[in-house]
């Protein structure tokens, strides 16, 4: 086992504190990388702040993982020292079941590994990327292209991909309708993919404050939700809703803005049960569904997509000297303070 410093919550609600915890040793198939830069996504909050349940303390957040290999195992074939690489959500899955063999690991039937807040298939406690290195499994890195920012690289291995997989499965793209609800962490990136893969996308927000942003990224239109005419005048509009919010919805206004055949995606995670009328779906033959991040084949696709695209996360950039600093911006992500992502330069941890 080797040491290497962190940021740590000790116990549920606890300010986060600098100290050391243990890498498992590189093995064959490991790669072990110092990480340059950390994301922070709402799900670290929430499980920080135990409001998901079963939550492992202590517990080192981040699953938005971009560093530079320092060490591979004997058996690894896809890295060398050097390389600059990323680690998501996931660390590793059974890869026997139906979705593993699909490339589909983050559906894994077994239950999927966590980057953090889980517990490896050998029972080992996860500890994610608030930290200076990480040891994973080579299937479970990926390959982040010459020339890219990395800090707005970062957030694309959790938000990138939420928004990135839904958009591909649902076809977005040249003759598509899209509608994004919600403009956040993850509604921003789901703009700038939207617009890259072709289609005309509108931005659903609560109000206007964003909607110079929200043009700027490409969308074509943007409207307000606290607005009733906003659903009259978008009525059977949309092919694809992508919902990326947290908050309560009004879905069955929404339904009635989705063309024949078209869908409502969940990808935001209420913490309310929501509720709609089936005579919204049965008129029009609508679908409602949710979708998380992808498997590893598609995330690979993504990055490639955005270095292409020249797609990065719109960015804060975090110094860790002082770990309240992190403490704070954790508040400002619960009140939707952020435009529009948190990165955490590790180099400060």
């Amino acid at each position: 086992m080797t040491t290497t410093p962190a940021l740590v919550i000790n116990q549920a609600n606890a300010p986060m504190v600098k100290s050391q915890i243990e890498r498992r040793p590189v093995g064959k198939k490991d790669v072990r990388l110092s990480i340059a830069y950390s994301g922070i996504c709402h799900s670290d909050v929430h499980q920080a702040r135990s409001e998901w349940g079963s939550d492992i303390f202590p517990m080192v957040p981040g699953h938005e993982i971009i560093g530079h290999v320092v060490e591979v195992g004997a058996e690894v074939t896809k890295f060398k020292l050097g390389d600059t690489v990323g680690v998501g959500v996931f660390v590793d899955s059974c890869r026997e079941c139906d979705a593993c063999k699909a490339n589909l690991e983050s559906y894994c039937e077994r239950g999927p590994v966590g980057s953090y807040n889980g517990y490896g298939y050998d029972g080992e406690v996860q500890y994610g990327g608030y930290s200076k290195e990480i040891v994973t499994d080579e299937h479970f890195v990926l390959k982040i292209s010459e020339g890219v920012n990395l800090a707005e690289c970062a957030p694309l291995l959790c938000a990138g991909i939420t928004v990135y997989s839904p958009l591909r499965h649902w076809q977005a793209g040249p003759g598509k309708k899209v509608a994004i609800l919600g403009m956040g962490g993850l509604g921003h990136l789901a703009v700038k993919f939207a617009v890259a893969m072709g289609a005309e996308v509108t931005v659903l927000g609560h109000s206007l404050s964003k909607k110079a942003d929200a043009l700027a990224f490409g969308a074509t239109d943007y409207r307000s939700t606290s607005d009733e005419q906003t659903f009259k005048d978008l009525a059977k509009k949309f092919d694809f809703i992508l919902n990326t919010t947290s908050a309560n919805i009004p879905v069955d206004s929404l339904l009635g803005m989705i063309k024949l055949d078209g869908a409502l995606v969940f990808v935001g995670l209420p913490a309310e049960s929501q509720s709609f009328n089936v005579f919204g779906l049965t008129g029009q033959r609508r679908s409602i569904s949710g979708s998380q991040v992808g498997g590893q084949v598609e995330v690979q696709e993504m990055l490639d997509f955005a270095a292409a695209n020249n797609i990065g996360a719109s960015v804060e950039m975090l110094d860790a000297t002082d770990p309240a600093t992190i403490d704070a911006a954790w508040n400002r992500v619960v009140d939707a303070d952020v435009r529009y992502r948190f990165v955490i330069d590790a180099s400060t941890i």
